[in-house]
């Protein structure tokens, strides 16, 4: 496969190859955050927990959004806590599409870790395939890497406020939360204005595994996403665009990440909101405000 996605049989195969690969349970999802309950009930053997709340995201101002960045101290002190060394292949999965093992992908990435791979398909890959599963918890080693950040392109909010009037920004979220008909956790309901939709789930099949890159570019194409043409995404957190990011990538592009996403722009009162289906949509925004 690519090298960002490796098969259940081919993780198979990399682990009687390689017993030294590093395998990464990042369960997590937005009404469950804690997934180690499930972790604790089975996992890829040798997998450990990875916490998304406190390890892979910061906690600051609600004005940096629900699930900032993490520090890149605070990202080696978890890697060390997960066992991992220097030029080792590190394996990350969840069980729910890869929406949140895509965050640990993108974090680990950009910190300099040279190989790593987002399991396809998730979980269910594995069992289907026959795979195995382990109770109980893993606690491994200290491991002694070294991380540096800032190898992948992020945006910062001026820099999303413009590629969505100069390039093309995709929000990832479902379709009624981008249209501004419901918004369960952010204080405002809505889209950057002149922002696209494509919810990230289309992104995989009914197995939870990534389309093929001619069908992903063809649908990005079909979004404005031309070559050439800068492309930035973001959701309600910086979490799920790391799924469309790995997808835009897989499609040949060059994306960058609005780490801050909804969560960052909706808490800021000077910040225009669109709604509706379309890009500009009807502006419910501090423009209207201050007229």
């Amino acid at each position: 496969m690519s090298r960002i996605l490796i098969s259940a049989d081919e993780l198979a195969a990399l682990i009687v190859r390689d017993p030294g690969v590093r395998l990464l349970d990042v369960r997590w999802r937005l009404d469950r955050p804690d997934g180690r309950p499930e972790y604790l009930d089975g996992h890829i053997p040798g997998a450990v927990y990875v916490d998304l709340d406190h390890e892979l995201a910061e906690h600051g101002a609600p004005t940096d959004g629900r699930h900032p960045l993490p520090s890149t101290a605070r990202l080696q002190s978890a890697a060390r806590r997960w066992g991992l060394n220097d030029g080792e292949t590190v394996v990350v999965y969840d069980d729910l599409k890869s929406l949140s093992a895509a965050r640990a992908w993108w974090l680990l990435t950009d910190a300099g870790v040279a190989d790593v791979r987002i399991l396809d398909g998730s979980l269910r890959a594995w069992t289907n395939a026959g795979g195995e599963l382990e109770t109980g918890d893993i606690v491994p080693a200290p491991g002694t890497v070294t991380l540096s950040s800032g190898r992948l392109p992020q945006l910062r909010i001026d820099e999303a406020a413009d590629l969505a009037t100069d390039g093309v920004l995709i929000d990832v979220r479902a379709a009624d939360r981008y249209r501004g008909e419901v918004e369960p956790i952010d204080p405002r309901a809505g889209h950057v204005p002149g922002a696209v939709n494509r919810f990230t789930g289309a992104n995989v099949d009914a197995e939870g595994r990534f389309l093929e890159p001619d069908t992903l570019r063809r649908e990005f194409a079909a979004l404005g996403a031309t070559d050439g043409e800068p492309v930035g995404v973001y959701c309600g957190s910086g979490v799920t665009a790391s799924h469309a990011f790995v997808a835009l990538t897989l499609a040949g592009y060059s994306p960058a990440l609005y780490p801050g996403s909804w969560s960052q722009w909706s808490n800021h009162p000077d910040r225009p909101v669109a709604t509706g289906p379309h890009p500009e949509g009807a502006l419910a925004s501090a423009q209207k405000e201050q007229s």
